[in-house]
């Protein structure tokens, strides 16, 4: 369980860099982003039928994807329109 928060700090950070744009939370969000990321991104890629050891390189990607994709939905649910 540790293993994988440290896993999503790392993630969340390629994940903002990946995502373009200004994300209405900062820093400490997108980190937090990137936490349940790597979470859903592993239970997603199990239930594909992946197995990951301990950080592995598909594990890695899995959990990236996965903090790319909440990025991209928590900054359609709470950037301000202008």
């Amino acid at each position: 369980m540790l293993s994988w928060i440290l896993f999503g700090l790392i993630a969340g950070a390629i994940a903002k860099a990946i995502h373009p744009g200004k994300d209405p939370g900062g820093w400490i969000i997108t980190i937090l982003i990137g936490i349940a990321g790597a979470f859903v991104g592993r239970y997603v890629g199990g239930f594909l039928g992946f197995e990951f050891p301990n950080w592995s390189f598909k594990g890695f990607l899995f959990a990236i994807g996965g903090a790319v994709i909440l990025l991209w939905l928590y900054s359609l649910l709470f950037v301000k329109k202008t």
